[in-house]
């Protein structure tokens, strides 16, 4: 039988010669054998099946999905972002989600992928908050919202609107003078918010105090237990910061695949919802993270952008096509929900713009 080395079968499969090493590790390789320090493997072996890019058990247990309702939240582009996903030949290991949010791709790639490092971030410091709690802190978490559910769901209407307000207040007492770090009463307030109140909006004033008015929903799932413990024990080996965007360039390298969702630019005049923060993304700001984008290219990452398409209110604005210019731009359909006009919900374009 003839063999071959770890690094001639890396280059023959298009694998790193670590993850030969770590297959043969794991017995994934028929026949192979250490001799002395090195692997050799039989010639007429063929790749192993990347275990990395095969889906969890796909049992209810080990579902998971977000534990907010987030605008701009991705769930309805999963199936066109997913095809961005470049785990599969093993050279991509590792994950960046900079601008989190509600965490969508986060908790598909999660669920889909057993990656060595995962990286996410926001500037919004009450979001962040309840993803470290969630980590950390799952059962505390876990009996506050018990208790909040079991109080509200029974109130009427009118009582259920003076229990909301009095728990916005709540929660924007802690945010202007509580802990800035781990709070858990702060990150139950601010799940029981998300899934009370009007939309699933997050908004704050220019006081940066949360102003959302309640919704109307009738059995409102403010607990949702199994869920909660599924994303905890995802969120275990995940490196999770509350900061701007750039601090994730030291994480970054050429085994990262990087999806940058930012605050999306308005597509018209009166269309500016950005507000998730006190700090607004305006088109400077858009312009320095395609420059940041560039810089983490150099690198050699995997990068997809996504953003609004400006072209649906006005076919000469060529901003991002300019910005993005080196890269591809990639138009896809959605669905726009949170709008204050009516007739200007419904189907939109989007960008996902990509280094490959």
């Amino acid at each position: 039988m003839e063999f071959m080395s770890a690094r001639e079968a890396a280059d023959k499969w298009g694998i790193s010669q670590r993850r030969v090493a770590v297959l043969c590790s794991e017995q994934r390789i028929k026949e192979a054998t250490m001799v002395g320090n090195m692997w050799i493997i039989p010639s007429s072996a063929e790749k192993p099946t990347d275990a990395r890019s095969t889906r969890y058990n796909r049992t209810e247990e080990k579902a998971v999905k977000p534990f907010l309702k987030w605008a701009g939240g991705k769930g309805q582009l999963i199936k066109e972002i997913e095809c961005y996903y470049p785990f599969e030949n093993g050279k991509i290991t590792k994950y960046a989600e900079p601008f989190v949010g509600g965490g969508a791709v986060l908790f598909d790639i999660l669920s889909k992928y057993d990656l060595d490092e995962v990286y996410i971030s926001d500037i919004n410091a009450e979001l962040i908050n309840t993803y470290r709690v969630i980590r950390d802190n799952i059962d505390d978490l876990i009996e506050i919202l018990s208790a909040i559910q079991k109080d509200f769901i029974p109130l009427d209407t009118e009582h259920r609107k003076g229990y909301y307000l009095n728990k916005r207040s709540r929660f924007n007492e802690l945010k202007v003078n509580g802990d800035k770090n781990i709070n858990l009463e702060k990150a139950a307030l601010m799940i029981f918010l998300n899934k009370t109140c009007f939309n699933g909006l997050y908004r704050v004033n220019k006081k940066g105090l949360f102003n959302v008015p309640m919704g109307a929903y009738k059995n409102p799932m403010i607990c949702d237990e199994k869920n909660l413990r599924a994303v905890s024990e995802k969120l275990h080996r995940v490196t999770i910061v509350c900061g701007d965007y750039r601090e994730s360039a030291n994480f970054i390298d050429e085994n990262t695949f990087v999806y940058f969702d930012p605050p999306y630019r308005p597509i018209t005049d009166t269309a500016s919802f950005t507000a998730y923060t006190e700090n607004l993304f305006n088109d400077e700001e858009q312009i320095e993270l395609a420059r940041f984008v560039d810089d983490m290219d150099k690198k050699g990452a995997k990068i997809v952008i996504s953003n609004s398409d400006p072209k649906n209110s006005n076919t000469d604005d060529d901003f991002f096509d300019n910005i993005y210019s080196a890269h591809r731009i990639k138009r896809v359909e959605a669905t726009r929900m949170i709008n204050c006009n009516s007739e200007a919900r419904g189907k939109i374009k989007e960008l996902l713009i990509s280094n490959f």
